[in-house]
């Protein structure tokens, strides 16, 4: 007798013999005699009676097309075999057309889902077949089925779902000096040590490219400036060597000579130890400049990935001010000044100023020209973002001017806004760890389903319980995934688990990674604030101090059930803002399916990025820094405020120390600024005009606007799905 049914996605349920009678009557209404309620009985038992204990959906329709072939009604049995064979054509038929948008490079939200991917490349289909047929996978084989529910009723979005199975981690923080000084195997080569400047320019970039394909998410670089600086002064001494063998003096007392800093200058009237001194550092600065070319040059052409995605990488630089360090950083500004190729703007890395009072930020700093020079570099090229230090809760107690190696205890940032630092399980640092993986809760549908009730309080309070039920199930989804991830071998990533994630180190090939891990985070993200209060006070925060008081309320309470969540589950669980490219519009088509259009909440096709004021509101810098800033204490998973400003920043880099200046005013914990760059994409000029259709340059009509799409930028808004580039068109110049 049957009692179990195993389903074609696995599942295992229970025996339900309506399901025989509902197929068989279908079959028979398809026939001039109809149905036959006797025939459809006496079918129905003898299949449940003689049947297996379990058997899968196909060998019970097989039994079924024997059984109606054995009646008298042998039309019926015909009708039900091609309905059968209809069926299976129409499970054929989606993932067909599926792959034919992808075959045929159609421009769609399935192809256009991240923007730094190239999917009409081959090795781009490639990666999108395996992406969008391992999805069901997850939700058939891997996910519980509350978890799975709240995908499917649009509560819940499991981020880089398609890389679930194979257990790999989110990003990392890379002790770049760790392989620096070590080296490293990646595959079949190995790479010693690094002795000169451009070795080690070049083996950062193969760790990222490395990493990046252990990974599913960024890689970052935490103190850029301090980890290649010590190969500045390696390489100035092999300067200094090549002059004594040419000279045969011996100029050994300049080896470790005091520098004040490393700068090109006249060799006019410069004598013996003075010349030779000056010529090492002018070479010296020559060969960093070269270094610094090369790896911006290699970050936005090396592919990762299978070949279709550059790789997604950041650094963090500005602390470091050793006359060394300051060569680094001040080449390093240079080359991103100067451009790529042709002088574009370089895509990545995404660069971060570490901002730090009495180290770089104040005009008697040390780092200060530094500083100055950034904004002139953001001005022109994006980028670099800043990261703020001096954040109450960017603030390390271990943080020493006077200590060598205090990069260890400043924040670093990396991709769209991912932020590690506190750690209950290691030290409190962002190096050597990063993201496990996170999810991001809908709160706007949450929102919309509460509108109907009259009661503001009864409104919120139901809110809030309905908030904390999705809350639940997110907690749990992560800790399963975690509890999948931490079964990986350390084998299976061969870079990450030897070099660069923390306590690595006696991590033997078959060991599972369980040990390390932990050091990492959960993050609970979320989207549509703006939207979410506009459902539940008819403003939002941006327009209202109580949708604001609310809105801090939501995001506080989250933070709350996160470290509630860490206590029980025993993880660094996060809140954060999270940034939202293919999500942005996902949630709200499903939203709009089940309620309509409603205006200020589902009226475009894309929600607002996590806790920002809608793209379209106008305000001041300053408003949006009062309304955002007091969310980044909040979401410390990650968080990003950004600015729109107007007309040709390139010649105005005060635009942005003003935009700095209210990170610090407000307690701002990272930030971007954005500004018109347009681009021909034949010959590569760039301006700033409001919109250019035609090249001054070349003539061509083939131009591109230069654009941020969630903390990063993308050379060519052909790669923008439909709802960030509806979002694009929103956006307002802040002023």
């Amino acid at each position: 007798m049957i009692q179990t049914v195993l389903k074609r996605d696995g599942r295992v349920v229970g025996y339900n013999e309506e399901k025989i009678k509902a197929a068989i009557r279908k079959a028979m209404l398809q026939t001039e005699l109809g149905e036959d309620e006797a025939l459809i009985h006496k079918i129905a038992d003898r299949i449940g009676i003689t049947g297996k204990e379990q058997m899968s959906v196909e060998e019970i329709q097989d039994k079924v097309e024997v059984e109606l072939m054995k009646s008298p009604r042998k039309e019926v049995a015909k009708r039900y075999i091609a309905y059968r064979d209809k069926r299976s054509i129409a499970r054929r038929a989606k993932t067909r057309d599926m792959f034919l948008e992808i075959i045929e490079a159609k421009n769609n939200d399935i192809t256009r889902e991240n923007a730094n991917m190239n999917t009409d490349s081959p090795a781009g289909m490639m990666m999108k077949f395996a992406s969008e047929t391992t999805k069901p996978f997850v939700d058939d084989y891997l996910l519980s089925e509350e978890a799975r529910d709240a995908v499917k009723n649009g509560y819940l979005h499991i981020h880089d779902k398609d890389y679930y199975p194979t257990k790999s981690l989110t990003c990392v923080q890379h002790p770049l000096d760790r392989i620096l000084k070590s080296g490293f195997i990646a595959g079949h080569g190995e790479s010693r040590p690094a002795k000169r400047i451009e070795t080690a320019s070049i083996i950062g970039c193969i760790s990222l490219e490395t990493a990046q394909n252990e990974m599913h998410g960024g890689q970052a670089i935490p103190a850029f400036d301090f980890y290649l600086a010590p190969y500045v002064r390696s390489s100035y001494i092999e300067e200094v060597k090549c002059i004594e063998n040419l000279a045969g003096e011996d100029y050994s007392e300049l080896y470790d000579a005091e520098i004040e800093d490393f700068i090109k200058r006249p060799l006019d009237g410069l004598q013996g130890k003075e010349r030779a001194r000056q010529h090492a550092i002018n070479r010296t600065v020559g060969r960093v400049h070269q270094a610094m070319e090369a790896f911006i040059h290699n970050m936005n052409t090396i592919h990762s990935r299978g070949g279709n995605q550059v790789v997604f990488s950041s650094i963090n630089y500005g602390t470091d001010t050793s006359a060394e360090g300051r060569c680094i950083i001040r080449e390093l500004l240079q080359s991103t000044y100067e451009g790529v190729g042709n002088g574009a703007t370089a895509i990545f890395p995404i660069q971060i100023w570490k901002k730090k009072r009495g180290v770089n930020y104040l005009p008697e700093d040390r780092n200060y020209d530094l500083y100055q020079q950034a904004c002139k570099v953001t001005a022109r090229r994006f980028f670099p973002n800043f990261v703020n230090l001096d954040a109450t809760f960017n603030v390390h107690e271990k943080w020493n001017a006077d200590d060598p190696r205090r990069y260890q205890y400043e924040v670093a940032t990396m991709g769209c806004r991912t932020r590690v630092f506190e750690n209950r399980y290691g030290e409190k640092t962002s190096i050597g760890r990063g993201n496990i993986s996170f999810s991001t809760i809908n709160i706007v549908r949450i929102a919309i389903e509460c509108m109907q009730i009259m009661d503001p309080e009864e409104r919120i309070a139901r809110f809030f319980s309905k908030l904390d039920e999705v809350l639940e199930i997110t907690a749990r989804q992560l800790n399963d995934r975690y509890n999948f991830q931490k079964t990986a071998l350390a084998k299976q990533f061969p870079l990450l688990m030897s070099r660069l994630w923390n306590g690595t180190e006696d991590l033997k090939p078959n060991d599972t990674i369980e040990s390390v891990i932990n050091q990492g985070t959960l993050g609970i993200g979320f989207i549509g604030l703006a939207e979410c209060l506009v459902a539940l006070t008819g403003k939002h925060h941006g327009e209202s101090n109580d949708a604001q008081k609310l809105g801090l309320r939501i995001v506080s309470h989250m933070r709350s059930k996160a470290n509630e969540f860490s206590e029980r589950y025993s993880h660094n669980f996060s809140v954060l803002a999270t940034p939202a490219e293919g999500l942005s519009g996902k949630f709200t088509t499903k939203d709009r399916k089940t309620f309509g259009v409603i205006p200020g909440i589902t009226d475009k096709i894309y929600y607002t990025n996590s806790n920002h004021v809608p793209v379209y509101y106008h305000c001041s810098p300053r408003k949006k820094a009062q309304i955002e800033a007091p969310y980044h204490e909040l979401t410390r998973g990650g968080h990003i405020f950004y600015v729109e400003i107007d007309g040709d920043a390139t010649h105005n880099p005060q635009a942005i120390d003003d935009i700095v200046a209210l990170m610090d005013q407000y307690n701002i914990g990272y930030c971007s600024v954005n500004h018109n760059r347009n681009r021909c994409m034949d010959c590569g000029y760039e301006d700033a005009q409001d919109s250019l259709d035609k090249c001054p340059k070349c003539n061509s009509s083939n131009i591109d606007k230069l654009q941020r799409i969630t903390g990063y930028l993308v050379g060519t808004t052909d790669r923008w799905n439909k709802a960030k580039l509806a979002e694009l068109n929103d956006r307002v110049v802040h002023k």
